[in-house]
């Protein structure tokens, strides 16, 4: 968030917006409405992470910017990119509006995986809450709920994805982390071991299966294994 005046707008908010959209907040320090909206604005186009950036004006402070958007009412706000107003609103609208409106200027920056990036767990749970047939909030809070061992709570999360792949990997792991098998150490020699014995003992051979879903078609092992098991069994 930047405070623009008459005399940096040209470089702050014109030249800028040639680079990232910008959206500008006319407001004045008298203005209830702007008072409600300024904190949202600010909290929506922070969770963008820099796809969007925000500009503030005191219309009292500053006539001029005032003058050139024709502004008759306040809070009025302006979304520009590449030096063209893009879009605009008047008054106080609520957050659900607000996101809207940002995200229309940063399609790809939704709210759902700007959650997921953040990481943390309240705003995984914000992003399946919002979404919740999003395999890719699930499968990260799921992975994040098994990390800090809360194993019911990441398998609740998890199972209605269970067919999905990155879901299935996840389990996996979430079950051998329940069995007491670690995926660390020479687990090299563990799978060999698993495959010599996977041709006559069939519970041997679903734990090898586990460890290789466990590892994910991301590991080379995966395809590898599961070659070599195929060809002994047919």
């Amino acid at each position: 968030m930047k405070n623009v005046t008459d005399a940096t707008f040209a470089t702050d908010v014109i030249e800028r917006s040639k680079s990232v959209p910008v959206i500008i907040d006319l407001w004045a320090e008298w203005c209830g409405p702007c008072k409600t909206l300024g904190p949202i604005l600010e909290k929506v186009i922070d969770e963008t992470n820099g796809a969007v950036e925000l500009a503030k004006v005191d219309v009292d402070a500053n006539p001029e910017i005032s003058r050139a958007f024709q502004v008759q009412s306040i809070p009025a706000v302006f979304a520009l990119k590449d030096a063209q107003v893009v879009d605009t609103f008047v008054g106080a609208l609520p957050e659900a509006a607000v996101r809207e409106f940002v995200e229309r200027l940063a399609p790809g920056a939704s709210a759902v995986d700007r959650l997921v990036s953040a990481g943390d767990e309240a705003s995984l749970r914000e992003a399946v809450a919002l979404d919740p047939k999003n395999v890719e909030a699930a499968v990260a809070l799921g992975d994040f709920l098994r990390q800090e061992e809360r194993l019911d709570e990441a398998e609740e999360v998890l199972t209605p994805f269970a067919n999905v792949l990155a879901a299935k990997t996840v389990l996996a792991r979430l079950r051998l982390q329940r069995s007491g098998v670690r995926l660390d150490g020479d687990l090299d020699l563990t799978l060999e071991h698993l495959l010599e014995q996977s041709s006559t003992n069939e519970a041997l051979k679903a734990q090898l299966l586990e460890v290789l879903d466990a590892l994910g078609p991301e590991d080379p092992r995966y395809v590898s294994f599961r070659r070599r098991l195929a060809s002994r069994l047919y």
